[in-house]
């Protein structure tokens, strides 16, 4: 029974859906579909783990897809005035950085609900971002940018490595850090992480700085990719990345959650999403399946979590009666 993890349990649901969609979606195993698939990935990946760091504290970050397209809009609005590639692109991290700060200041200074702040700072980000392209694309960059979103490294597209990269830097830093042990508990009881002395506003800061950095990183890639930046690219990731962090076992109260589970909720959806385009199925037939799941995964979560509470005073009356 200890190798029916849950991570286990989504490899092969992914592996079976591999196997179905090759044999019955048309083209599903062409060099094209394949290589369209190993370049979008990266950029929902990112911003799944970004929302995965956030959902482990018991909040969510519904402003980071606008943050990334904020952070796409800079370094493009950067690249086309002349500056040098580096210098564009720490500007829009700068951007995407800020934003995060400003996330962080009200959910942690302050006090407010982080899905409160985030719907505000969604709404906030999306109007400066359309208050500079205007609702239009920004594009002309140097050639030599088009390497983050569109270069290969032998048959491996450089940004599943960029991708490959951040969930092990993920990993490291949530399994071997104070800071990700830290993160872990604040999910589980804020209020008794606090009282052992873990300066819990620190370790929120952050946590919402480096789901900024992801969703930055994310922005790159996109821009690069599509040659150009505009408010609405990622936009559709940002149901997604809840849905794929849920799906991979991370539980949306805070304080469980692996990088690998996320990691195969985002290849099953991006499987999902391809082959169910190969069939020809309605875009909107398509969100309304996903949102099927995110509601069935979420209640299945609330059911099972209230079966485990429930069992806990039994545990413990049983233990009391076996020691008296």
């Amino acid at each position: 029974m200890k190798y029916l993890t849950i991570e286990n349990i989504l490899l092969a649901v992914f592996i079976l859906l591999f196997t179905v969609f090759s044999l019955t979606a048309p083209g599903f195993l062409s060099e094209s579909n394949l290589r369209a698939m190993a370049f979008q990935l990266p950029e929902f990946g990112l911003i799944a783990l970004g929302m995965m760091v956030v959902i482990l504290t018991s909040g969510i970050d519904l402003s980071l897809t606008y943050t990334s397209a904020l952070a796409g809009i800079v370094i493009a609005l950067g690249l086309t005035a002349g500056l040098p590639i580096l210098a564009a692109i720490l500007l829009g991290l700068g951007a995407a950085i800020l934003c995060g700060c400003v996330n962080a200041f009200f959910v942690s200074n302050i006090g407010v609900s982080p899905i409160l702040v985030t719907i505000g700072t969604m709404i906030l980000y999306e109007g400066v971002s359309m208050q500079i392209t205007k609702g239009g694309a920004i594009s002309g960059f140097p050639e030599q940018f088009y390497v983050f979103g569109n270069a290969t490294i032998g048959v491996i597209p450089l940004p599943i490595i960029i991708f490959a990269i951040f969930a092990i830097v993920t990993y490291v830093l949530l399994n071997n850090t104070p800071w990700g042990r830290s993160v872990y508990m604040i999910g589980s009881n804020p209020k008794a992480t606090f009282f052992s002395g873990i300066n819990t506003r620190r370790v929120l800061y952050y946590v919402y700085l480096y789901a900024a950095l992801l969703a930055a990183i994310a922005g790159l890639i996109m821009a690069s990719r599509y040659n150009s930046a505009k408010v609405d690219y990622g936009s559709s990731y940002l149901l997604l990345s809840i849905a794929a962090v849920v799906l991979g076992g991370t539980k949306i109260q805070g304080g469980y959650g692996k990088v690998m589970g996320t990691v195969l909720g985002v290849m099953i959806f991006q499987i999902l999403t391809s082959a169910l385009n190969l069939y020809g199925v309605s875009p909107h037939i398509v969100n309304i399946f996903i949102g099927g799941i995110l509601i069935f995964v979420l209640t299945l979560n609330f059911i099972l979590n209230n079966v485990g509470r429930k069992n806990v005073p039994k545990v413990i009356k049983r233990d009391t009666e076996i020691e008296a």
